[in-house]
């Protein structure tokens, strides 16, 4: 993992191919995560993602990708209570996020807005990276919550400092302790999206932290690049064609007009997976629980049999591609069974993915080198300019 990797000149004489986008260029070793879209496959610090998203707490899958192994039931203790102490957020953030619900920004606007006044906070500042990693990643949630509830003319609430990290933000969302089903179910999913290999954001937070810059300004990057819509995705879509289905003896029809108008399926297909997202696997089986027992059940039948559908007629229509369901659609049913405005969708999935951006963080400041990929130049040459 530390092998060294001969310099590129700085007067650029090497001749190294371009690659647009930089698509299957290695620019980083990781010991954090492993995608095979081939086979379906995610490891999370070496755990199958079925194997560990439902059975871990979120402080322990942040002490697993931080530390490299997972914690001791007193180091488990340790760090939960630590991340417990720092979720109040310093009352200049307040301030902004008051701004923010006055100007009535998008929240993931919000969240970065927030996000970037965090150096205010203790040790978030701190050029130690996991003490600076744990105001950020305690603090994310309450500006989220904290936001939400202001734009809706509410006041904010104050963290329960004897809850757990996910429980902790359906309180500060909803105002009361939340009932164990739907804890679960958060739970399970930041799990399952804590890290997705060397995706646009997290190759944002590596490329600032490599510079020297600190950690606020990494993962504030990082939720900047999780904005833009062709990485953070589109889960909120996914469960509005469900409604729009409304039945499912209407799948067929409506989905089959879609296709014929060369629609896009949402929740279907994805740039690395060619089978089914291991991710929607363990998602399917979160909101199957949580629609048993904490929400509407016929919800959830009728989007299992809208992916039925979905998948068949894909695989009819396009029989040499591998269009199955993707993270995005049972991410949609789920946090929608845990009432979550859809524009809460990607600030949550940002709360879950800060802990994989900082460890790696961590990992990159480890190799001590700084990210300065080449371009190359495609302009004219011999101008000159004229007095």
């Amino acid at each position: 993992m530390d092998k060294t990797v001969p310099a590129v000149p700085e007067n650029g004489t090497t001749h190294a191919a371009y690659v647009p986008g930089l698509e299957g260029v290695v620019a980083a070793q990781t010991r954090l995560s492993h995608v095979d879209g081939e086979a379906g496959e995610l490891l999370i610090a070496g755990y199958p993602v079925e194997g560990l998203a439902p059975a871990a707490t979120f402080e322990e899958v942040a002490y697993l990708l931080w530390h490299g192994e997972g914690p001791t039931p007193e180091q488990l203790a340790e760090f939960s209570h630590a991340l417990a102490g720092q979720r109040e957020l310093p009352e200049a953030t307040m301030d902004v996020l008051r701004a923010a619900a006055i100007a009535n920004v998008p929240a993931m606007d919000a969240l970065r807005l927030g996000a970037g006044t965090l150096s205010l906070s203790g040790t978030a500042g701190s050029a130690d990276l996991r003490a600076a990693g744990l105001p950020i990643l305690a603090q994310l949630p309450t500006i989220v919550a904290a936001y939400w509830r202001l734009r809706q003319g509410l006041e904010a609430v104050a963290p329960h400092p004897a809850l757990g990290h996910a429980a902790n933000y359906l309180y500060m969302l909803f105002g009361g302790e939340p009932p164990a089903e739907r804890v679960r179910g958060l739970e399970t999913y930041l799990n399952t999206v804590v890290d997705h290999g060397l995706n646009a954001s997290t190759f944002t937070a590596r490329v600032i932290i490599s510079t020297g810059s600190d950690l606020v300004s990494a993962v504030t990057g990082a939720i900047g690049a999780l904005k833009g819509p062709l990485h953070g995705g589109a889960p909120g879509p996914a469960l509005d064609m469900v409604f729009e289905i409304g039945e499912a003896s209407r799948a067929e029809e409506v989905l089959r007009a879609k296709l014929g108008r060369r629609e896009r399926l949402m929740g279907f297909g994805h740039r690395i997976y060619k089978v089914r997202d291991p991710r929607a696997d363990v998602l399917a089986a979160a909101a199957e629980r949580l629609f048993r027992n904490e929400a509407d059940r016929a919800l959830y039948d009728l989007a299992r049999a809208v992916e039925d559908v979905a998948v068949r007629l894909l695989a009819e229509r396009y029989p040499q591609h591998r269009y199955k369901t993707n993270v995005e659609f049972y991410t949609a049913l789920l946090l929608h069974g845990l009432e979550l405005p859809t524009e809460l969708f990607s600030p949550t999935f940002a709360i879950s993915r800060a802990a994989g951006w900082i460890a790696h963080c961590l990992e990159q400041q480890a190799t001590k080198r700084i990210i300065r990929p080449q371009s190359e130049y495609v302009g004219e040459r011999g101008k000159r300019w004229a007095n």
